[in-house]
């Protein structure tokens, strides 16, 4: 619960405040938007290791279950695939020149145990560069409400 408030407080932090990040938002937003879905690119491609790799050790990932760390996350995904999927709606905040968090509408067919599905989802996730890496530190998930 502690990190999900830092992360949040660092959110908003970067909400109010003007970072050097936005004079040049688009190619961060670009950057940033690219690791998103290069991590649902390695779960079409049932690549464990690269979504691994760009999940940082002290992740924190959040859904309707509650929230789990890196190696749980990644232990879920051994069995899970994502067939298609489709980002929309996408908002950007810069929270400094080498961190932002995105959110969009996550569309995705997949398959779990033998099982083909359909979800549609309201994700975030902070992505932030170390030693000149990017990670993803947090994401979250809702399930979309049906209209």
């Amino acid at each position: 619960m502690k990190t999900i408030l830092v992360v949040a407080t660092a959110v908003l932090l970067g909400l109010l405040t003007v970072s050097a990040a936005s004079r040049h938002p688009d190619s961060l937003q670009q950057q940033i938007v690219a690791k998103e879905r290069e991590e649902l690119d390695a779960l079409k491609t049932t690549d464990v290791r690269t979504f691994a790799a760009l999940i940082a050790d002290d992740a924190v990932f959040v859904d309707g279950r509650g929230s789990a760390g890196k190696a749980e996350v990644v232990s879920h995904v051994t069995d899970f695939k994502v067939l298609e999927y489709s980002m929309d709606e996408i908002r950007f905040v810069p929270l400094s020149e080498h961190s932002g968090v995105i959110a969009y509408k996550l569309t995705q067919r997949a398959s779990a145990h033998g099982h083909e599905f359909t979800a549609t989802a309201y994700a975030s996730a902070v992505w932030v560069e170390r030693a000149g890496k990017w990670l993803c530190v947090f994401s979250q998930e809702t399930s979309a409400r049906s209209q």
